[in-house]
């Protein structure tokens, strides 16, 4: 099998990893830190599977004109991209499909958003309605801040037009789950869970970012909790899609919140986590092209395998995710990669004239390890991420800390 992955970050990287394993993989238009990267668009190119990676190409439309030329797609046409594209479409879909989600209203004006947030309780979370690269969230309890994100979003100085609709919801409480679903229409089969740490700071503090790290699967989430977030969740959302005439052939990532009253939807994304990718794809025993071609043509069949623990931490550029610093040359990847069970998936990664790998972006790398326990394979990531330097570089030291506490206990 031929395939072309679509896009440039960890995400593609850890796709065409593994993806690498049984067949040939080109990368558009990847970066200088990703094997067989083409500057060639995905439209320019031939091969037996394509893999849309990021949500900006598919909510644009590029996975409809790749398959109006005949070719075989994994990810969601326009019309079922707009479930990230649109917080306030998604959350409809949700009414619609009655799965279990945050109490919420959408806005465009400032006078009703504002008194809504009396409504809400001492918690606050204000959304943007349009793609903001995982940054367009803001959870706090300071009602300060929550009408100033308000106002920013409205007004389009946050996110421009991005932001001019926003969406604004009951604060939950309970830990976070990340499930991603392959999808061929009709049917759908969840990969392993993960957990993914989306603040900046240790401890989840500061303000959100992309994802600062993740590990999978998540020991106390068992084959019945992801049973009942398939059944409640993903299985009549796609029912709710098909029922507008959209065939859903791709990826649901379903973030959620194991509340005291249950699962409670979060948010779609409608492509591979960032970094879930990076944990849950290397997990597989199984045949990924397979298992993405089989759903690109609505015939998803068999199962999935997976094997061990992983953890990956992610590297940052300092200022991120605000200002990040950029152009720094990167120095000791070859030795992480060098330790048992590591791989070093590159996101944000330029290259200089003297053909050094440098800083370009806010998420630099993601280290990711491999283990027999989460504890193993949290330690093996941070033992590479020491070998890792540029000028700045910022990582959060606690991921995975408490789960692999939790699995030492139990």
């Amino acid at each position: 099998m031929k395939a072309v992955v679509v896009g440039s970050g960890g995400r593609e990287h850890a796709l065409a990893h593994v993806l690498g394993r049984d067949a040939d993989v080109v990368v558009t238009p990847g970066n200088p830190g990703i094997p067989n990267s083409t500057p060639i668009g995905p439209e320019e190119l031939d091969a037996d599977l394509f893999v849309v990676g990021p949500e900006g190409p598919l909510v644009d439309g590029l996975a409809d004109r790749l398959r109006a030329h005949g070719k075989l797609v994994f990810g969601p046409g326009a019309d079922g991209a707009r479930l990230e594209g649109s917080k306030a479409w998604m959350k409809e879909v949700l009414a619609d499909a009655g799965v279990p989600t945050a109490r919420h209203r959408s806005f465009t004006e400032l006078a009703p958003a504002l008194a809504y947030l009396d409504t809400m309780g001492d918690m606050f979370v204000v959304k943007t309605d349009g793609l903001a690269a995982g940054k367009g969230v803001v959870v706090t309890t300071d009602r300060t801040e929550a009408e100033d994100a308000v106002g920013r979003y409205l007004s389009g100085e946050a996110f421009g037009d991005a932001g001019r609709c926003c969406v604004i919801e009951e604060g939950l409480t309970g830990p976070e789950l990340s499930v991603l679903a392959v999808c061929d229409g009709a049917r759908a089969l969840a990969l392993s869970p993960a957990q993914d740490f989306k603040r900046i700071g240790e401890h989840d503090t500061g303000p959100n970012t992309g994802g600062m790290g993740a590990y999978s699967p998540v020991p106390s989430v068992g084959s019945d909790m992801v049973g009942e977030v398939m059944s409640s969740g993903v299985e009549p959302t796609l029912a709710a899609l098909r029922s507008r005439g959209i065939d859903y052939r791709g990826v649901l990532y379903a973030g959620l919140m194991l509340t005291p009253d249950g699962p409670k939807m979060l948010e779609y994304n409608v492509r591979f986590g960032d970094p879930e990718a990076q944990v849950v794809l290397p997990q597989l025993t199984s045949d990924l092209g397979s298992l993405l071609a089989g759903a690109a043509s609505g015939r998803l069949v068999g199962e999935t395998t997976f094997s061990g623990h992983w953890t990956t931490v992610v590297c940052a550029s300092e200022g991120y995710p605000s200002a990040p610093r950029t152009g720094d040359v990167i120095a000791g990847i070859d030795a992480a990669r060098a330790h048992d069970g590591v791989t070093v998936f590159c996101a944000g990664v330029g290259q200089n004239e003297a053909g050094e790998l440098t800083t370009a972006g806010g998420r630099v790398l993601a280290v990711t390890a491999r283990g027999d326990s989460l504890a193993r394979s949290r330690a093996r990531a941070y033992g590479a991420v020491a070998e890792i330097s540029w000028p700045g570089r910022y990582v959060r030291t606690d991921i995975a800390e408490l789960a692999a506490e939790q699995e030492g206990r139990s």
